[in-house]
């Protein structure tokens, strides 16, 4: 059973949530408070969580930030009141997987959930059934959300391991921007390709030998990428 946990500070948003995704089949924990919220991300595990932006002492931004800067790349699914494209842009660029904007539809926060549980990374992500995988400079473990530099751990978010698993799928081949917006963020986002084109120059810098002169995940102009293998 997977296990969700809601940190939502309105009280009959949160009973709704916790209801109807019990109704579901899901396991459901909660929190009231972003602080609340925080501790149980980083001392529980979690398939995924429903992230309030706007929280009592601790925003779902700042939430979001430092989970992610602890090493903790369970997805992540923003619940916002605010529809300004600078605040989306800012909860995926902290690591944030997905966004959805209130007042919104049960059916709709299900689709994103399912879809996000859906695209986890597996054991035969990167067209082999090999545990791990070098992508230049790390040594990466799909299944277990791993990217290690000469042992050292290296920290990416849950989105950057998404993007590399979508590019070892497609190793070789140019990966239309659109296509991957599509299979990474989902069909519903508004987001831009200067969101996309960020998480690539981020990549590049974790894992080119010179990421000012890429040979790894190389631009095709006026397309999208391809990750050369």
């Amino acid at each position: 059973m997977k296990k969700i946990l809601i940190v939502e500070d309105e009280a009959p948003m949160m009973k709704g949530l916790k209801d109807n995704l019990e109704f579901e089949g899901y396991s459901v924990d909660t929190a009231a408070e972003g602080k609340t919220g925080q501790e149980k991300i980083l001392t529980n595990t979690y398939d995924l969580v429903l992230l309030d932006v706007m929280l009592p002492e601790i925003s779902g931004f700042d939430v979001c930030k430092n989970v992610r800067k602890a090493g903790i790349n369970t997805p992540i699914i923003l619940l916002t009141a605010k529809g300004e494209e600078i605040d989306k842009v800012l909860g995926l660029e902290l690591g944030a997987d997905d966004y959805i904007t209130k007042p919104f539809s049960l059916r709709e926060l299900l689709a994103r959930i399912k879809a996000i549980l859906r695209r986890a990374p597996s054991d035969k992500d990167g067209g082999s059934d090999e545990k791990y995988i070098r992508l230049g400079r790390l040594t990466i473990n799909f299944k277990n959300y791993e990217a290690t530099e000469d042992g050292t751990p290296v920290k990416l978010t849950h989105k950057e391991f998404e993007i590399l698993s979508f590019f070892c799928r497609h190793a070789n081949k140019t990966v239309d921007r659109d296509d991957l917006m599509s299979e990474v963020w989902g069909i519903n986002y508004e987001i831009t390709t200067r969101t996309v084109d960020n998480f690539i120059l981020k990549l590049r810098q974790k894992i080119e030998t010179d990421p000012n002169n890429p040979k790894l995940i190389l631009t095709v102009h006026g397309i999208g990428y391809k990750l050369v293998l």
